[in-house]
């Protein structure tokens, strides 16, 4: 195996507040142009990062992008004490998210059932994102109408009633089986582990219900971001449904991958599939970001830099705290795809060129 690169090592984890108090967790590493990740509902920052799960998608998107994602809220690292998952709130949330990050313009990574609020951001912002990957992605909940479909949704919201919090994961296996069907035992153990820490069981019920309300499906003509979609044959979660988004997205190619799995483990070959396309499609926002992007403040912030100051110095001459000019410092590297310990030398040579 080779070495890990040593900027993927630690990932930067940090906090905003939405619009109605809550408090949002999000993260970011890698180096290279920005990638938005509005992933599943089950995640939790610090725990994937040690994942036999998600740790390969870390590392290898890190490789080709500066990533940035979140927990969303009543999930992971965020503020769990919330009622409110329909669409308008998780989209408000994403767009406090964007203005926290200092992202201007960037790719957006929409995966299972964070693509309808992947495709929503699209839709209202398109000046924005500058193409878009879904990945076992959907624009609408599940279709509950058919009899048969709605005894089967009522069974799964009795599982996690009845096992959610259970200290034995007879339950929660369940939902593991369904989202990496082919995994070995140490990966469902952590798939069946990351249910119960990432948030609560009235969470976990409250969600599952206001995602099957859910539907975008009459934004998708209207999208106008290059869309890469790609889905698993084999996919139990999200079955069949990205060739249904690809064929109504206007700018959409679909790649199909020979997977049972939603989640895809690193051992397969469908993930190098993953990997390659991800990694070409996101390439082509790699042209050096444009030092417009920055602020008035930002590029007089690199300018004091320049002349030799440090942070504390910067922050006398402004009139500013130290924490805020770490912070400017901070949104520079991600506007312009920098990180590591080399960031701020190369943000200062683009001031100066």
């Amino acid at each position: 195996m080779a070495p890990r690169n040593a900027a993927l090592e630690q990932q930067e984890v940090r906090f905003c507040r939405a619009d109605d108090g809550v408090r949002l967790a999000w993260a970011r590493h890698g180096s290279g142009p920005p990638l938005l990740i509005v992933s599943c509902w089950l995640s939790q920052l610090q725990h994937d990062w040690e994942s036999p799960v998600w740790r390969h998608f870390l590392d290898d998107l890190g490789e080709v992008a500066t990533v940035v994602r979140y927990d969303e809220r009543g999930f992971g690292m965020s503020e769990w004490d919330v009622t409110d998952f329909s669409l308008e709130r998780r989209l408000a949330d994403l767009e406090t998210l964007v203005e926290a990050t200092g992202l201007d313009r960037f790719a957006v990574m929409g995966m299972s059932g964070g693509a309808p609020i992947a495709l929503a951001y699209a839709h209202k912002h398109p000046e924005r994102v500058t193409r878009m990957v879904l990945y076992g992605g959907m624009a609408r909940g599940a279709n509950l109408e058919d009899e048969q479909d709605d005894i089967a949704e009522e069974a799964f919201l009795a599982m996690i009633r009845a096992g959610w919090a259970r200290p034995d994961s007879i339950f929660r296996r369940v939902f593991t089986t369904a989202f990496i069907p082919d995994a070995n035992e140490q990966q469902m153990a952590w798939m069946d582990e990351l249910q119960r820490t990432s948030t609560n069981t009235e969470n976990a019920v409250c969600s599952r219900v206001a995602r099957h309300q859910i539907d975008v499906t009459g934004l998708l003509p209207e999208i106008a971001a290059p869309t890469l979609v790609l889905h698993a044959r084999g996919d139990r979660v999200a079955p069949d449904t990205g060739p249904e988004l690809a064929a109504a997205i206007p700018d959409a190619r679909l790649v199909m991958l020979d997977s049972r799995n939603h989640v895809l483990l690193a051992d397969e070959p469908a993930w190098q599939v993953f990997r390659d396309e991800v990694s070409a499609f996101v390439a082509q926002d790699r042209s050096s970001p444009p030092m417009t992007a920055l602020s008035d403040r930002e590029r007089e912030i690199l300018l004091l830099a320049a002349e030799g100051l440090d942070n504390a110095e910067i922050a006398e001459r402004l009139v500013l705290s130290v924490r805020t000019v770490e912070r400017h410092f901070q949104n520079v590297y991600l506007k312009l795809g920098l990180s590591g310990r080399t960031a701020r030398a190369a943000a200062v040579a683009r001031v100066l060129a």
